[in-house]
Formats: C-alpha cells, structure tokens, sequence
C-alpha cells in the first residue's frame, strides 16, 4: 500500500498546520492576554510535535478517529500550558537550560507517607526544616489522592487524581506546599498510577452505569471468552487476593481485568482516550508544582493477546508519549520508573526520552544480599556490568521503601559465580525472616507461596539489619554491628552514582511496628510492619550521639555533608575496584577534578587488603576522606568490620 511510503515528519507538520488553528481559535481570549506564552508553546511544539505525532500514531494509526484524539491531545497540551503557574513557568525554562539538573551531588531524596510522618500536609509543610536539616533536595509523598477507605493497596488505589484524599488536606494545600519545598531547594514527587484506577474512580462507575466510552476505558468482558485466552500466557500477581487476572462483578455482569487487586480496574490503552485522558491528569498534577513522577507498574500497561502482558514495547511507547508531551507543555517534569522486573528489562525504560530516572532494585537486592553472605561477588558484578546506562539519566538508589524485599539479580549472573538462584533465594529468605543459623535479621514473609516456598520480605531497614534482634535478646557489640550495617549501605547508595532515596524513619533506626496485625485492613500485608508512625519522640534523640537515634542519625548526615561537599559523586560514571577480597566491595568516583577511592567491608571480621590494591589504584596516603582504617609500614590497608572509608 502507499501509506507505507508516507513520511511521516511530513505528515506530522501537515497536522499540525491544520490543527493550531483550531487550537488558536479555541484559546484566542488566553492568548490575547499572555501572548508570549502562545509563543513559547508554539517554539516546543515546533521542537516536539514531530516526536509525539510519531509515537501517537505508531499506537494508534489505523484507529478510525485517530485525528480526533491527536486534536483533543493538543487542545489539551495547549490548555495545560496557559493555565501553568507563572513560577512554574520559570523553573521550565532553567531546567531547559539546565536539563542535567538532577545528576548533582547535592541531590539527597527521602520517602515518606503523609499521614505516618505528619499527619497531615499541613505537617509536611511545618517538617521542612527537618528536611533542610537532613540534607534532602527531593520528597517522595507516597500515594496520596483520594482513595477507597479500607482496603486501597496503601493509595494505589487511586478515587480521583484531582482530589487529595480527605483527612490529609486539599489540592490547595498541595499546591502550597509544594511552593513551599520548592522555595527550599526541594522537589516534589508523587506516584501517577498509570496503569488502573480503583473502581470506584468515576470513570469505573460511569463505566458501571453502562456508559459506552468509559466502558471501552477498561478491560470489560461479558464472558470468559476473551479472559481465558489472555490467560494462557499470564502469570498471577497476587493469587491469594484472586486468581488469574480477572474479576467477576455480579453487579454489571462482567468479567474485568485487574492484573493486582480486584478493587483495581487495569486501565486499556489501546483506547486512545485513555492516553489522552491520563495525560490531562498529568499536566494537572504537574501544575500544582509536581515536579517528579514516578510511574507505578509500567511494566503491565500494554495488553496484547499472546503474550504476557509485561514489558511490551507498546508500553515504552506511551511512556515515551508522556515524556514528549511534557517537553511541550511542563519542560521541567522529570519520569522515575517503577519496574521491578528482570535487570534486563528494567534498564529498557531509562532514557531521556522515556523515564529520566529509575528505581534500582538491583542495587537494593544486591546489598541485602552482600549483607547475608558477607561476600560481595554478585554486587560487584551487578556495578560492572549492570550499573551504566545513559549519560543523560540517573538511577535512585535505595536500601528500603514502602515495598517488600524481593530478590531481583539475574539467574544468569548469579550462575556465572557458581550460585543457583533458585536455592540463592530460599536462602535469603530463611536468612531475612531469622530462620537461618547466624541470622541477625527479624523479617517477615510477604506473598509466601506454600506450595513453591517463594516468598519476598518485609521489614525495617534497622530491623532486617540486626538492631531489634540486638536490642531485645544481645547486647552493645551487636547493636554497634547493625547500626554499622545500616551506615554502610546508607554510605553506598550516597556514593555509588545516581540520587540516593532514604526511606524516612532509617535515619533514627526506626524498628518494625507489629501494630498492623491488629487491624483488618491490614493484617494481611505485612509490608505494613516497615511503615510505622513516625515516632517524634525518637526523633528528638538524633542529636544526641549517646542515643541509638543519634548515632544512626549522625551517621548518614554526615555522609550527606561528604557527599555534597565532593564534586566526583555528581552523575553516575563509576569504575569498579577489584580488590582481591570477597568481603570487600571497591570501586571508584570520579570527575576532571577529583577522584575518589571507595572501600567497604561487608563482614563482621576485620579484613585486609594487600597494599598493590592501594598502588594500582593511585592512593598514595594513608589519610583517609572519609571513615577510619589503618595503613601498617608494609602498605597494606586494614579494616574493620562494616568499615566504610574513602580515600582521596
């Protein structure tokens, strides 16, 4: 056919020409009145419009009202632009000028729940000296639109985007506080659950009450028909919430796709619709001064019979949709992926044109790992080999958030070292739940599979490191020991390259609250036992060094202070080190003007490095930059155990 000649770039300006017209038509009240914004948006879109067309149409081409949808997506985009607050405005154009940005070693993120660290976003806003005190640039507030009470997956179950949910403020107040971060050198993150909504979001029950475009919004069945064949090739999420990946509502007579809960309606994206109306509620949310989403389960949004319905390149087309559009209309929005999926498949979904930055469970899987083992072969690997990715983007580091714990290294890398990672798995398992001879940790099992023995963990970062065992049933030698564990791997994921995230309540060696088995919204997820109220009393203690709190505190704050003050830790290039022991990782930071050498020792034994190690790699004093270790006349260079330290 001739259309496989058609040039597309051609077609796209021949769109647009027709379509900015209607556009201009449309919004000539607002453009009389702020014409320079006309302007700006006309310069992105002549910069942008191409690749966005060239993606919407790779998605929906030989949809019959392709040209429709592509019309409303621009009104849209155009909308979005004019009603943009002026300050936001502003910060588009330096981060244009600036769209490196978020590599800076003076970038340091944290995590928490609104209601469980501060009740309210009012209380969020009176914690920003804490934050300033801490040392973060970038706040991550878990789920926090309108949800269903009682079961809503922790939030992601999302009522309403536009709405915060009730008993922790308003828009209003988000908007505000998000000014109020912003004014303090702090982004604002927030989840965009793209990938369903909860099915009481009004367009669920539009889609209930038999509205025939909000039905075609969802993955709706009459009959096991269509089901049953997606389901030859899908695997079950949470099989013990329901089976397969489908529900049955006696209420509407149908059968709906719900890849996690049944109360989660997978959204179907093949509807163009879809995009366009998620794209709206993206541009809203970034003008209420949202500056970071991160993009819960990416991995699901495309659905194509046949297959597994993961990680389909469809999915990195709208994904790298979103992006475009955002490049139009919010320039200073940033994509954080949330793909917890094979090594192989999540470095798929980083690069600037899709999602800038990237969780990376690896590295978190890789140090619980190191920590249970004492070895550091599979996370030395991992640095080498799985750790580079593109120049333009950063991977977030982190040691816990509000998930479980599950064991996401290669097969194929783990048997290159001799480990199978099958029974590797198991016995990480045992070893985080205290069943494993030598076991420091109190984790508890989520989503355990009797039948397979599969399971993930749940717990604190101080708990799975050892401080509650250590309190409760040891002594001050241990509690030193997992106080250093939790230092050590804090101390990694602020050096190793990329933003790193600290899950608020790590910083005072926050324990786990067995509180959640007393409530029947939640006894049945253990994730909820690392999600405590924050404990203020706790916190009062961080600045006395004589305390638990202040000792954890001091610790990590003074890495922060070393990791803004050190120009080699901006951006993500790093070099391993291969220092002969397996007990201890090495690799080294560097920039034109500095060059830093890392040691840390994963073992509760003292360990030697032979003084070639320090030769080869050009640290010629025995003066450490940060840490303390000893250099003895015959050059060799002595740790102690879970010693970090940083030579110059």
């Amino acid at each position: 056919m001739y259309t496989d000649l058609v040039d597309l770039e051609k077609e796209a300006q021949r769109s647009l020409q027709r379509l900015l017209p209607q556009v201009e038509v449309a919004l000539q009240k607002q453009i009389a009145k702020d014409p320079q914004t006309w302007i700006s948006f006309n310069k992105r879109l002549e910069s942008h419009f191409s690749k966005l067309f060239l993606l919407y149409y790779n998605l929906y081409a030989e949809r019959y009202d392709f040209f429709y949808h592509l019309a409303n997506l621009l009104n849209s985009l155009a909308e979005a632009a004019f009603v943009r607050p002026k300050d936001l405005r502003e910060l588009d154009q330096a981060r244009e000028k600036d769209p490196l940005w978020f590599q800076s070693n003076q970038m340091v993120g944290g995590v928490c729940y609104v209601d469980l660290f501060a009740i309210n976003l009012n209380g969020i806003k009176e914690k920003i000296p804490y934050f300033k005190e801490l040392g973060l640039t970038y706040l991550h507030l878990m789920p926090l639109f309108k949800m269903p009470e009682g079961e809503n997956d922790g939030g992601y179950a999302v009522s309403s985007f536009r709405e915060v949910h009730p008993p922790l403020g308003t828009m209003a107040q988000l908007s505000e506080l998000s000014r109020a971060l912003r004014a303090e050198g702090i982004s604002l993150c927030l989840d965009l659950i793209i990938n369903h909504t909860a099915s009481e979001h009004d367009w669920a029950e539009l889609a209930k009450n038999g509205d025939p475009e909000y039905r075609e919004m969802y993955g709706i069945f009459p009959n096991r028909k269509t089901p049953d064949a997606y389901e030859k090739n899908l695997r079950e999420i949470f099989p013990e919430e329901h089976s397969g990946a489908f529900t049955w509502f006696e209420d509407i007579q149908a059968w709906v796709w719900t890849t996690f809960h049944s109360y989660q309606w997978d959204l179907n994206y093949a509807n163009p619709a879809v995009f366009n109306h998620m794209a709206e509620e993206l541009l809203f949310l970034a003008n209420q001064g949202v500056e970071i989403f991160r993009l819960d389960a990416v991995a699901f949004i495309w659905k194509e019979l046949g297959t597994g319905c993961e990680n389909l390149p469809e999915a990195h087309t709208i994904l790298q949709g979103f992006n475009a559009l955002t490049r139009i209309a919010a320039p200073a929005i940033l994509f954080k992926s949330e793909a917890i999926v094979h090594p192989d498949d999540v470095v798929k979904y980083i690069s600037p044109t899709e999602c800038q930055l990237s969780y990376n469970p690896l590295l978190m899987a890789l140090l619980w790992n190191s920590l249970a083992t004492r070895k550091v072969d599979l996370l030395s690997q991992a640095l080498a080999t799985r750790f580079k990715i593109d120049p333009a983007t950063a991977w977030v580091n982190y040691v816990r958030c509000h998930d479980d714990i599950g064991w996401t290294f290669s097969d194929e890398d783990a048997i290159r070292l001799g480990v199978r990672g099958s029974d590797h798995r198991q016995f990480l398992n045992e070893f985080y739940r205290g069943r494993f001879p030598g076991s420091f940790s109190r984790g508890l099992p989520f989503q355990e599979n009797p039948k397979t023995g599969d399971c993930r963990i749940s717990g604190t970062c101080a708990s799975l490191a050892g401080l509650e065992k250590a309190i409760q049933e040891e002594g001050a030698a241990e509690v030193t020991l997992a106080i250093e564990r939790i230092a050590l791997m804090y101390h990694v994921v602020m050096t190793v390259g990329g933003i790193p995230l600290i899950y608020l309540g790590d910083e005072v060696g926050t324990l786990n609250d067995y509180s959640f088995l007393e409530d029947p919204d939640k006894k049945d997820d253990s994730r909820w036992v690392h999600r405590p109220a924050a404990d203020w009393e706790s916190y009062a203690k961080r600045l006395d060094p004589k305390t638990i709190e202040g000792r954890v505190f001091q610790s990590l704050r003074q890495m922060i202070s070393f990791r803004k003050a050190h120009s080699a830790l901006q951006g993500g290039s790093l070099e391993v080190v291969n220092t002969g022991n397996d007990h201890v990782l090495g690799y080294s930071r560097a920039n034109e003007n500095q060059r830093l050498v890392i040691f840390a020792n994963f073992s509760e034994e003292p360990q030697v490095l032979p003084a070639r190690v320090l030769e080869q790699n050009n640290v010629r004093t025995k003066k450490t930059l940060f840490g303390k270790a000893r250099i003895p006349k015959q050059g060799e260079l002595v740790l102690r155990p879970m010693a970090f330290v940083v030579f110059g």
